[in-house]
């Protein structure tokens, strides 16, 4: 396992499922969706489009903390509109370099405009801590002499 992985080789093994919600939902709606399945970001679609994502910090920090009622406010209005992505060829490390400079927890993974899956940070720390015992245990194995 490369630790440095590709973001095709991630989906690869956690898999492609795409947890979305419509614009014109409501918050709640949308933070019922994401305890339910227990996640902490929809994309936010129309169609097959992408328009935004709305994570849990969205709803802290717009609806929450502004005393709006998540059971009357849509989900247009306060979701992310632009969205930093990435494709499956981006690495782990491209990743986390965007995920650290922009202050996000997830990345919309796109392909010709094609919705492809979602990466999260955690997601990428899994791969990377996988990635390092994998290249400790062959090393051992090399020092020691020993078969793997």
């Amino acid at each position: 396992m490369n630790p440095n992985g590709t973001i095709s080789e991630i989906l690869s093994h956690k898999g492609s499922q795409v947890w979305s919600i419509s614009p014109e939902s409501t918050v709640f709606d949308a933070i019922h969706l994401m305890a339910d399945k227990n996640i902490g970001a929809l994309l936010v679609t129309q169609g097959e489009s992408l328009l935004g994502i709305l994570t849990e910090r969205d709803y802290t920090r717009k609806v929450a903390l502004k005393g709006k009622s998540s059971k009357q406010t849509a989900v247009k209005e306060i979701l992310s509109g632009q969205v930093i992505h990435v494709t499956p060829e981006n690495t782990v490390e491209d990743c986390m370099r965007l995920m650290t400079d922009h202050r996000v927890r997830h990345l919309p993974v796109l392909e010709a405009g094609r919705i492809l899956g979602v990466v999260s940070i955690g997601d990428l720390v899994n791969w990377t801590i996988t990635a390092q015992s994998s290249t400790i245990h062959q090393l051992q194995t090399y020092i020691s002499g020993v078969p793997g």
